[in-house]
């Protein structure tokens, strides 16, 4: 339902936008640009679509080896005892909490082709136990908050980006994001306990969540001694060689169970190719209505009514310049990663806003796309409370961002 009220108002706002600049400013471009913008945005949807069911394909098969090898059920056991408090609803030893660790695992290394498929297949796995079939459940909220809020430990895509542009340290914001990632991970599962009535204070999730800090204290200290060259070396490599040790890993049990590993892995492959197929209206459902918004005017004339606002009120403005990567990241990936390379062009790489916007990109995930994809995979349409969770994640992705990148370079 949420959904649906977004959907209606980015069209309305962007309506009521280009009217106003054909009637007021004679901008005779407007209306051409929103119905381009349709054509090209529903052409996207269908190439993003067809480029996952190669990556579909390939993981769903994986997981499928995964599962008859028992790999994933003893994933699940092992981490029962924390996943079983923050997902009441999941019984105890299910192959969704096999599911749910695999994705997030992937989501921390920054391993994107890998996490999508992986993040469906536990979807899938939760909705087998969802009695009202188009009705997100708890833990399937609670499982979207935690992608939503994008927390990564290895970005090595922003610092690619970053060395292209010709920062002197492309990796001085390593550190910076992985900070406000944890910060609106923190923060998302916070808000969604609250929204569930999920008991924090529990021995076992204040201990999991205080060895999180700690792992995540370890890894800034232990990049932190390493040069520019061999971070960027490490972390690529580490991410690449964990992603094929699953690959081995799953392929060994399957041998170790004496099952057909082939026929497994086609039988998987195939899941991966109609779920491909299943989730396009979805996605062109969402990103025709975020280049609508887009080619409106109507995120310009936000970014520039809120710079107003800032400067009006007297408080430090030096952050608006890279706001629209921020708000665009919520909407589109491509388009917050455009967005943070055209701040880095157009301020410098080694800039304040050009690295704020580095650390925009990493600190949180497209929420609307994840949405999409994610509840639209499995039919459901009511979504509940988890719109209003992934946003305050990212609400306080965004403000970690900003606090964090005046400690670190203000």
């Amino acid at each position: 339902m949420v959904l649906n009220y977004i959907w209606i108002a980015f069209f309305l706002i962007a309506f009521g936008i280009a009217a106003v600049r054909l009637v007021c400013f004679g901008d005779v471009e407007v209306f051409p640009a929103i119905i381009n913008s349709t054509f090209e945005s529903s052409r996207t949807a269908f190439d993003i679509s067809l480029g996952l069911t190669g990556v579909l394909s390939l993981w769903m098969g994986v997981m499928r080896i995964g599962e008859k090898g028992g790999v994933v059920s003893a994933l699940a056991r092992v981490l029962s005892p924390v996943f079983c408090r923050l997902f009441p609803e999941i019984p105890k030893g299910h192959p969704a909490m096999g599911n749910i660790f695999m994705n997030v695992a992937a989501n921390m290394l920054g391993l994107d082709n890998a996490a999508t498929p992986l993040g469906l297949k536990a979807m899938e796995s939760m909705q087998e136990l969802n009695p009202r079939k188009d009705t997100a459940t708890n833990a399937q909220i609670m499982f979207l908050v935690l992608n939503t809020s994008g927390l990564t430990i290895i970005p090595v895509s922003i610092m690619v980006y970053r060395a292209q542009q010709g920062a002197a340290q492309p990796t001085d914001v390593f550190v910076p994001i992985l900070l406000a990632t944890f910060f609106a991970t923190l923060a998302g599962i916070v808000v969604t306990s609250l929204y569930q009535r999920i008991n924090l204070l529990h021995r076992t999730l204040l201990l999991t969540l205080g060895g999180l800090t700690l792992g995540v204290a370890a890894v800034i200290y232990g990049f932190s001694r390493l040069s520019a060259e061999a971070m960027d070396l490490v972390g690529t490599n580490v991410a690449n060689v964990l992603l094929l040790l699953i690959i081995v890993l799953f392929i060994g049990a399957g041998v170790r169970r004496r099952i057909n590993v082939y026929e497994a892995f086609i039988d998987g492959a195939k899941e991966g190719f109609t779920t491909a197929v299943r989730i396009i209206p979805y996605l062109v459902a969402i990103l025709v209505a975020v280049g609508v918004f887009r080619a409106s005017g109507a995120m310009d004339w936000l970014i520039g009514g809120l710079g107003w606002a800032v400067q009006a009120a007297g408080c430090p403005s030096e952050w608006v310049g890279a706001l629209p990567t921020a708000l665009m990241k919520p909407l589109s990936g491509s388009g917050a990663r455009g967005m943070m390379v055209d701040a880095m062009a157009t301020y410098g790489a080694d800039s304040f806003v050009g690295r704020l916007s580095c650390i925009f990109q990493g600190s949180t995930d497209t929420t609307f796309y994840i949405l999409a994809v994610y509840f639209g995979s499995v039919g459901v349409r009511h979504t509940r409370h988890a719109v209003a969770c992934g946003l305050l994640a990212d609400l306080a992705g965004v403000l970690a961002a900003i606090g964090v990148c005046y400690l670190f370079f203000g």
